[in-house]
């Protein structure tokens, strides 16, 4: 008799190995009675590979809005009018180094330069390389999410002193075209590994909630686990009025609790990092790292408002975390 989905989900974690997509589905089916040891299992893993340490990251978004895309959940796209998201154009070299600076009084161990639309073309880019490049002296590394940008524009930010790309898959494969039709799941996946070939770490993630089933949620949990990231920056969705998801609502804290530790066991050796949506779990915020997450996005988001950094500092002296600074 083989074993059960929960002895596996043991032996993986004891083991530091990934679980399989079978058991990956179990885990997102789980009851409240079960979710203490899987708890347990994901926070073993994550115990292992980083100890007692937190990423913390924060995102200037220095070109918001009038995006050509149509992502359904985004207020930056300019298919779906009377969303709250500002319009405004790239910022100037030395408004996008005043964002670094307020950042770098926080304990950041990542800043990101964050820019609407399908990807930054060349004069901007070379904006944003100017920006980076004069402040290569700050207690952040640079990451950049510039859209689906290729491989030489890729190569000259990382000679800018951009040490890591943030590019989302956003969904499995098999649900993508229910989330966007002006561009593919395929563009995502090269941009990814182009990323990867021109010397960037690669933060890559996506939006739960979207109406994915739990086999989609797993199946792109297990495309991101191919692609062998550093980091996965787990979103959930914050429905924004005026886009075609304003009336779905959120998942339940247990929904995305068990999300994360499904995404922790089938990523044993990457960060997992709490973004947008975690006010979704109320009273349970500082259950995401017992689910798993050794990496959290502290601030505003791109178009939905954060909470201040000081309440998390201290719930990570509270849990007897410390933050992670640059190398």
């Amino acid at each position: 008799m083989g074993r059960s989905w929960k002895d596996k989900i043991r032996v993986a974690a004891q083991a530091g190995e990934p679980i399989d997509e079978v058991t990956a589905v179990e885990l997102l089916g789980a009851s409240h009675d079960d979710l203490a040891w899987i708890l347990d299992a994901a926070h073993t893993v994550t115990s292992r590979s980083f100890g007692s340490s937190v990423s913390l990251c924060a995102i200037a978004n220095v070109r918001s809005g009038n995006c050509s895309e149509d992502c359904v959940f985004c207020a930056q796209s300019s298919h779906f009018k009377g969303t709250p998201a500002p319009v405004y154009p790239l910022m100037e070299v030395g408004e996008i180094r005043e964002c670094a600076a307020k950042a770098g009084r926080s304990p950041v161990e990542f800043f990101s330069y964050v820019t609407s639309g399908r990807a930054l073309g060349r004069e901007p880019l070379d904006r944003v390389c100017e920006a980076v490049d004069g402040m290569r002296e700050v207690p952040f590394s640079h990451c950049a999410s510039l859209g689906c940008l290729d491989f030489e524009s890729l190569k000259k930010l990382r000679e800018s002193g951009v040490v890591r790309y943030h590019h989302n898959l956003e969904s499995a494969e098999s649900y993508f075209q229910k989330v966007c039709t002006t561009h593919s799941y395929a563009e995502r996946i090269r941009t990814v590994r182009d990323a990867r070939r021109a010397g960037l770490q690669v933060c890559c993630g996506g939006l739960l909630g979207l109406g994915e089933s739990r086999e989609q949620r797993v199946e792109l949990a297990l495309a991101i686990a191919a692609e062998k990231v550093d980091s996965i920056p787990l979103n959930f969705l914050v429905p924004i009025p005026g886009t075609p998801l304003e009336g779905v609502g959120q998942l339940e804290p247990l929904e995305i609790l068990l999300s994360i530790a499904m995404f922790r066991l089938t990523n044993p050796q990457a960060e997992v990092r709490m973004a947008a949506g975690r006010g979704a779990l109320r009273s349970l915020q500082a259950f995401i790292f017992h689910a798993g997450c050794n990496g959290l996005m502290v601030g505003d988001f791109l178009t939905v408002s954060g909470q201040g950094i000081d309440s998390d500092l201290t719930m990570l002296s509270d849990l007897g975390l410390k933050a992670r600074r640059k190398a």
